[in-house]
């Protein structure tokens, strides 16, 4: 497979029966800085919402982790992708995520990650996270429907892809 270019010329080389399949309007790269951050619903940790998934329930969304902050426990009722994209996040001190590392945690998972320096999260929530309350019984549940009403609060929820 060859790289494809974002040119007139690249477009081209498409037969006519694969052009006429392509999915339009395409859809646009949504601009992230202008998205202000807005508290989320654990202490020292802000977030933007870049998407929802009604199906799952699960959402996609930055999240911004000021330093020293240890997240509740909390349950993955779907999986969970992170990427970091600034600082440092980990459970153990052993294993220590920084820019550009990458994680899969599995539907089920129940931690409590923490970061000494800070960091930024681009996250992929497959489905609800569930805040345990120290008797381990559920706190309360955030899923696509609480961080819309979220955004919607906080007044960012017009770029929200839905």
């Amino acid at each position: 497979m060859s790289v494809m270019l974002c040119t007139a010329e690249s477009q081209k080389t498409h037969g006519s029966a694969a052009r006429d399949r392509i999915t339009l309007p395409y859809p646009k790269f949504q601009k992230l800085d202008p998205i202000p951050w807005r508290p989320w619903v654990m202490d020292g940790v802000q977030y933007k919402l870049l998407s929802v998934n009604s199906r799952t329930g699960g959402f996609t969304c930055m999240l911004k982790v000021l330093p020293g902050v240890e997240a509740p426990i909390h349950h993955h009722l779907g999986a969970i992708e992170v990427m970091v994209m600034e600082g440092d996040i980990c459970y153990e001190d052993a294993d220590i995520g920084g820019p550009g590392d990458y994680m899969f945690e599995p539907a089920g998972d129940i931690h409590q990650p923490r970061t000494k320096a800070g960091c930024v999260l681009f996250c992929v929530f497959d489905g609800p996270i569930a805040g345990l309350a120290p008797d381990g019984s559920i706190a309360g549940i955030v899923d696509y429907k609480v961080m819309l009403e979220m955004a919607a609060r906080d007044g960012v929820a017009e770029g929200v892809h839905r």
